[in-house]
């Protein structure tokens, strides 16, 4: 069965949608799991955009091993050189040159005719292989790009060694039919295609991402290239669950699978999703929480006869197993480690011992604490960043004839504690005025989002904030059975991040000095 190269570009294109801003510890998490995952390709990020880029690619060049780390990059010299300090010391690099090719890039971005951009594609390519064996190239816009030209550039690509063309739908303006028909051209039309791996890359803008790269597919792409959740530019990127899992379904019909281990899309899809605070709609294919969950009267009836009345595929497929082991308050510190691991979370000692007490603490709150409880839990510590700022107590009180109000206690770096009463027009923003004044720090709250992470009526929310200052925007999460405090942990949370990144704004304006 012919194999689909899964080249991910959730820490490039992803990080891309607006709102999204990982810094180097967040990307390094995600990527870790990528790599569990089992893509093939992962594009950590555009090195010339910023040193920070640049820093956070390294860091994922150096640290990923089972996957080819690439670098995305103008087809201009200086670009090529940033993407060439970036990957120092990565295992196997690759670079990922791009040029626009259409009518309308041509005139209005580019301002080059066609004879121009040609030469500096070639040159480009000619450029990057001092330096890397690996090169792919993009025709930027392809889909919108004349048929003749599109096989022309190809051609030069091809014969300059490039290992993978890449024929993105930039815009999402084709639809199946008519990108599956530019793969047919150029198979049939360039010398010596079969020297290079087609790319598929699709976006969102008219909701055909996935069935054009599967037509990209049924066509002889050899590579999709996509992200988690679909996240990335305007209305996103294609969604590589939903590659795989369609590729996994139609095995008959495809003739094609790609290697991911599947049993990690779901686990991958919750990281992405709470580190970029994009959450993911319950009627989300594949990933989405009712994906696998069946209401109607006469759906439930078919499902208790024979699951695959309505099911396509299973939840364990995607990692989404029932728990086999309930934890409660009266649960032992084994039980509780062979659960961590069952969820794929390999802990020193004084990280078991620091997730045990968290868990005994939400074990009084709950009567049974579930596979998703934990997740939330342990996802939440598990990547974190310095606390200046740490909860210690809150009081609120509330009432339909008085001012909602709310006491705040901080401790903060030194060992200090400051405490601050505030009122507001609810009790979260008594909260956060609170907080405010005890932290001393002026803030926008540029977003508030609470969802529910388990189910009951002691179920965990989380809550999700987005601070604004000045020119810097972070996020910030928390999870608690009680909203309030699920609501004062995601805005400490985010305070935290706001300090981290001044910090390293700073830095970087020093450096650059």
């Amino acid at each position: 069965m012919r194999k689909i190269h899964i080249f991910d570009t959730t820490l490039r294109d992803g990080e891309q949608s607006p709102g999204v801003n990982l810094n180097t510890r967040e990307k390094l998490e995600i990527a870790y799991q990528l790599e569990k995952l089992g893509v093939d390709r992962m594009e950590a990020g555009f090195p010339a955009a910023s040193p920070g880029d640049l820093a956070a690619v390294n860091a994922i060049a150096r640290a990923v091993k089972n996957s080819t780390v690439i670098g995305l990059s103008r087809s201009r010299e200086q670009d090529i050189e940033a993407v060439r300090e970036a990957l120092q010391g990565a295992q196997d690099p690759c670079i990922h040159l791009f040029l626009a090719t259409s009518p309308i890039h041509r005139q209005h971005k580019l301002r080059m005719d066609k004879a121009q951009v040609l030469d500096t594609a070639r040159s480009a390519i000619r450029y990057a292989k001092r330096y890397f064996s690996k090169i792919e190239f993009s025709l930027e816009d392809a889909g919108r790009t004349e048929h003749d030209f599109l096989v022309e550039v190809t051609s030069m690509a091809v014969q300059e060694g490039a290992a993978v063309v890449n024929i993105p739908d930039t815009v999402g303006y084709l639809y199946p039919e008519e990108y599956g028909n530019l793969f047919r051209i150029l198979k049939a039309q360039v010398p010596d295609i079969e020297k290079v791996q087609l790319s598929a890359h699709c976006h969102n803008d008219l909701g055909m991402a996935t069935a054009n790269t599967l037509a990209a597919i049924m066509n002889g792409a050899d590579q999709i290239e996509g992200t988690v959740n679909g996240i990335g530019e305007r209305a996103g990127n294609t969604a590589i669950e939903e590659i795989a899992m369609a590729l996994e379904t139609r095995q008959e019909l495809f003739g094609a699978k790609t290697t991911l281990q599947l049993s990690e899309i779901a686990r991958t899809s919750r990281l992405v999703s709470r580190l970029t605070g994009m959450v993911v709609p319950g009627n989300k294919a594949i990933v989405g929480a009712n994906a696998f969950a069946h209401e109607s009267g006469i759906h439930q009836d078919g499902m208790l006869k024979e699951k695959t009345t309505y099911e396509i595929m299973t939840p364990e497929t995607i990692g989404l197993k029932e728990s086999k082991l309930v934890l409660g308050k009266h649960s032992g510190r084994h039980a509780f480690r062979e659960k961590l691991v069952e969820l794929g979370f390999i802990l020193q000692e004084d990280e078991v011992n620091q997730a045990f007490a968290q868990f005994k603490d939400l074990a009084d709150k709950k009567k049974e604490v579930t596979d998703d409880d934990l997740i939330a839990l342990l996802e939440e510590k598990l990547v974190d960043i310095p606390e200046v700022f740490k909860l210690q107590e809150m009081y609120v009180t509330y009432g339909d004839a008085s001012v909602p109000a709310a006491r705040i206690s901080l401790c903060l770096e030194d060992d200090k504690y400051v405490t601050s009463e505030a009122e507001g027009n609810g009790s979260v923003d008594a909260i956060y005025n609170a907080i405010d004044k005890a932290s001393g720090e002026n803030v926008i709250l540029a977003d508030y989002s609470i969802k529910s992470v388990t189910h009951g009526k002691d179920a965990l929310g989380e809550v999700h904030v987005v601070l604004r200052q000045d020119k810097m925007t972070v996020q910030g999460r928390g999870v608690s059975t009680d909203i309030l405090g699920a609501s004062a942990r995601a805005y400490v949370d985010a305070l935290n991040h706001l300090v981290e990144k001044r910090k390293t704004y700073t830095e970087r304006i020093n450096v650059n000095l």
